[in-house]
C-alpha cells in the first residue's frame, strides 16, 4: 500500500511540474501572441489602433474599456524610434514591451514636460551616438535606452465618459512612431 501512495503522489507532482512548465512556455511558443497579431495588421513603425474597427475583431483585445490603445512595433537595428503624439487628453501612458511581451519601461504624462508625449527608444550604443550630438528635434524627448532589438510601443489613452471618446481617438490616430537613422 505504501509503494502505490509513493507512486500515486510521484505521479501528481510530476504531473504538477510539467503542467507549471507548459503554463510557462505558451507565451514563448504561441503564434497568435502580441507580436504576430500587430504583424498581421499593420508593418513596423505604424500605430495601430488596438480596439476593432467597424465592428472587427480587435488586434488585442483591452482588459480595460475605460482605455483606448493605439501599438507599433519596431526594430531597433534600423535605427531608433521616435513616438510622438499632441493633443490634451485626460491621462495617457506608455509602455515598452520586447518582443515575447516583457514589460521594459513605463511612463505617463506625469513624466513628460508638459505633458506632451515625445519619447525615443534606442539601445544603449545607439544613446552614446546621440549623447554625442543631440539632434534638435530631439531635445526634451524622454529617452528610453533598452537592449533589446525588437519591440513593442503600446500608448493608451483614458476615456472617462464617451464624451472624451472622440478626442482620445484622434489623439491616438495623430500619434506617430517613427524610425530615425543615426
Amino acid at each position: 500500500m505504501r509503494k502505490l501512495l509513493y507512486a500515486v503522489l510521484l505521479g501528481l507532482v510530476g504531473a504538477g511540474i510539467v503542467h507549471i512548465l507548459v503554463l510557462m512556455m505558451v507565451p514563448e511558443l504561441s503564434e497568435r501572441d502580441a507580436w504576430s497579431r500587430l504583424s498581421m495588421a499593420s508593418d513596423l513603425y505604424r500605430m495601430t489602433p488596438l480596439e476593432a474597427e467597424s465592428g472587427g475583431q480587435p488586434v488585442v483585445k483591452s482588459v480595460d474599456p475605460l482605455f483606448l490603445a493605439a501599438a507599433c512595433r519596431f526594430d531597433l537595428n534600423d535605427g531608433i524610434v521616435h513616438v510622438q503624439a499632441a493633443g490634451k487628453v485626460p491621462f495617457w501612458s506608455v509602455s515598452v514591451y520586447d518582443r515575447n511581451g516583457h514589460n521594459i519601461y513605463s511612463f505617463n504624462d506625469h513624466s513628460a514636460a508638459s505633458g506632451t508625449l515625445d519619447t525615443v527608444v534606442l539601445t544603449p550604443a545607439q544613446m552614446l551616438e546621440v549623447r554625442r550630438q543631440l539632434p534638435d528635434d530631439l531635445d526634451g524627448s524622454i529617452f528610453v535606452e533598452t537592449p533589446i532589438g525588437e519591440g513593442i510601443v503600446v500608448l493608451r489613452a483614458f476615456v472617462p465618459d464617451e464624451s472624451w471618446r472622440p478626442a482620445v481617438s484622434r489623439f491616438l490616430e495623430q500619434s506617430s512612431c517613427t524610425l530615425k537613422e543615426l
